[in-house]
């Protein structure tokens, strides 16, 4: 997608590891025409699929997700990342997170995610994969079908995307990075 490239290209900013900052428009302050140009986005990539929810993980995810179901007209989930004292009814799995180097308890009540579900998964970022694998865990406890994932930048030298696509799922990423080798944005 034209307008998210440029974007991270004029105020994205690598740190050294391999992570690129984009905290200026998509996951600290948030930038909503540009974030409803990717929901519009992923609305035409995902317009031949069967969906009856929007899935996401806390906190990044929400933003994307929420304007997809609002342009679908759909409910919205989000997976948590602490377990709230007040869910008992919940699927649960482990997902460890690159940028943060450490392992969450990933929920969700079960009222929300049923069986016969039908589910996209938007997401901010795929690296290597570990929330997206997650996700997957807690649509299969459920009963649900994953019918396709979007992420808003993919880390296209990490293994997660290549992965999900061997596994058949229907990924959709807006912008792929090649590299952040020496600190500069590469982009497919």
């Amino acid at each position: 997608m034209k307008a998210l490239k440029e974007r991270i290209l004029k105020d994205g900013k690598c740190l050294d590891g391999g992570i690129l900052k984009v905290d200026n428009f998509i996951n600290h302050q948030m930038d909503p025409i540009l974030m409803k140009s990717m929901a519009v986005e992923f609305v035409r990539r995902f317009a031949s699929t069967d969906i009856n929810k929007i899935l996401t993980i806390e906190a990044s995810g929400i933003a994307p997700a929420i304007l997809v179901g609002y342009l679908l007209e759909l409910p919205v989930v989000f997976a948590k990342k602490k377990v709230p004292s007040t869910m008992d009814n919940m699927l649960s799995t482990k997902v460890f997170s690159f940028t943060k180097n450490r392992t969450y308890d990933v929920c969700v009540s079960k009222d929300y995610l049923r069986p016969g579900d039908k589910v996209l998964f938007i997401d901010d970022f795929l690296a290597n994969g570990n929330a997206a694998k997650g996700i997957l865990d807690l649509v299969e406890q459920a009963g649900a079908e994953l019918v396709g994932m979007g992420f808003l930048i993919e880390k296209g030298f990490q293994a997660g995307g290549n992965e999900l696509r061997k596994m058949g799922i229907h990924v959709e990423s807006l912008a792929i990075i090649d590299s952040l080798d020496n600190n500069k944005i590469t982009l497919r």
